[in-house]
């Protein structure tokens, strides 16, 4: 598949294992809360990534890639709100951060590096 050649790809479908992992411990009382929610966000970065790069053209996988930034962004939040709660381990919070940031970081410069093309093809 076009997307799994995508290095921001790669790096958010490990943030959605990681998240997986790690809401396996938070309390049962969250399952259709705050993990439910969290692992639809993490999913979503990476779905809506390969989602877009099946896309005919840059503006609409550029679309899909907004939606990605506010899915992370809303990861980013359900994991703060786990870390706040004592859900989410001080252990469990440093193995997830490596890859939370980066995944952040790739999936930008991969929004910007689609934004660049499309305006060069104008």
């Amino acid at each position: 598949m076009p997307y799994e050649r995508v290095e921001a790809w790669r790096k958010a479908h490990e943030l959605v294992l990681s998240v997986y992992r790690v809401s396996l411990k938070w309390p049962k009382a969250e399952q259709y809360g705050l993990i439910s929610q969290a692992r639809r966000a993490a999913f979503s970065i990476a779905a809506n990534i390969s989602e877009g790069a099946a896309k005919k053209g840059s503006r609409e996988y550029r679309r899909f890639l907004d939606i990605s930034l506010g899915s992370f962004s809303e990861v980013t939040y359900c994991l703060k709100l786990a870390a706040d709660l004592g859900y989410l381990s001080a252990e469990d919070q440093a193995s997830l951060e490596p890859t939370r940031a980066l995944t952040g970081k790739m999936l930008w410069g991969l929004y910007q590096a689609v934004k660049r093309s499309a305006e060069v093809k104008r």
